[in-house]
């Protein structure tokens, strides 16, 4: 019998402001716009909509603002199947990112934490049971970060695996690295832990990260796909599906939520992170954050489609 215990987030809930100019600009350039549109976004909330619209079991823990971002977050996150009811009101602003998108499908992100700010230590201690029954938790750093590591000391102490995003990267303290079963950088954030060189081979990096304390790395590559290294002697790397970009916004969580719903059906990590890949895949070729997010079925079609 399959292992269906829920994933939880702990994380971010934004609205999302999303510009599309016809380039991204420089330092004190003007850039005329070409459209226009807010979605639902933050990097928590993002990997719990990717679990959710997978059809897999998951809760949220996190801060919104009562705002009426706020109250239309929380719809949003409640109509995607979403576990809300770790998810408290905090007097103020909801979190907010700003998003300028090239015609390329690049992008520059300037979040504002507001209600995330918010979210504490005392919040996962509210919310043990909730923490008890995961099979996994995955947790990134638009939080304070003295309650990411809480939240790895908990994990740490109750025998959940952990999966963390290291975005934005920063300065993280051992305790949190050593907690960590699945550190899952992306080339940028890689280089900030790893102090990589542009000679440095992906396997090379990867055992960097490793010597750090995390058991097992997955190494976001975007358009090269994915590389997988871990303690027992993992060391593969795991190709992307090709497709044609329109926004990446968001393709990273959209591959964490899947690789973590893959791993809980019992896939291989091997095996998740070639559903994840197809699952960012499709994301890419989408706008927006949240809207992006596949099903199973359309995930199950890529791999089926390139398979044959």
């Amino acid at each position: 019998m399959l292992n269906r215990k829920p994933i939880v987030v702990v994380g971010s809930i934004n609205i999302d402001l999303v510009a599309k100019a016809e380039r991204i600009p420089v330092t004190g350039e003007t850039v005329s716009g070409t459209e226009f549109q807010t979605h639902s976004g933050g990097k928590g909330a993002n990997q719990a909509v990717a679990v959710a619209r997978l059809g897999y079991p998951v809760g949220m823990i996190g801060r919104l603002g009562n705002d009426v971002f706020g109250t239309e977050l929380r719809e949003h996150l409640q109509n995607a199947g979403i576990d809300l009811s770790a998810v408290q009101t905090t007097e103020g602003s909801s979190g907010v990112a700003v998003i300028i998108v090239s015609p390329s499908g690049d992008n520059i992100i300037v979040p504002t934490p507001g209600a995330n700010a918010a979210l504490s230590p005392a919040d996962i201690d509210a919310n043990l049971d909730m923490i008890r029954a995961a099979g996994l938790v995955l947790t990134q750093l638009e939080i304070p970060l003295e309650t990411v590591e809480h939240l790895a000391n908990v994990c740490a102490r109750e025998g959940i695996p952990l999966m963390l995003d290291p975005a934005p990267a920063r300065a993280l303290p051992a305790a949190i690295l050593t907690r960590t079963r699945w550190f899952t950088p992306n080339e940028t954030e890689a280089a900030v832990y790893s102090g990589n060189d542009l000679f440095d081979s992906s396997g090379s990096i990867a055992r960097k990260l490793l010597a750090k304390g995390p058991q097992a790395i997955v190494l976001k590559l975007g358009a090269r796909g994915v590389y997988l290294a871990d303690r027992n002697g993992l060391d593969q790397q795991i190709d992307a599906y090709p497709v044609r970009a329109v926004d990446t916004t968001a393709a990273g969580d959209a591959f964490n939520g899947a690789f973590a719903a893959a791993l809980m059906l019992g896939e291989t990590p091997a095996e998740s992170a070639r559903f994840a890949a197809a699952a960012a895949a499709i994301s890419v070729t989408r706008p927006g954050a949240q809207p992006s997010m596949p099903t199973m079925a359309e995930v199950q079609k890529l791999l089926h489609r390139e398979n044959a």
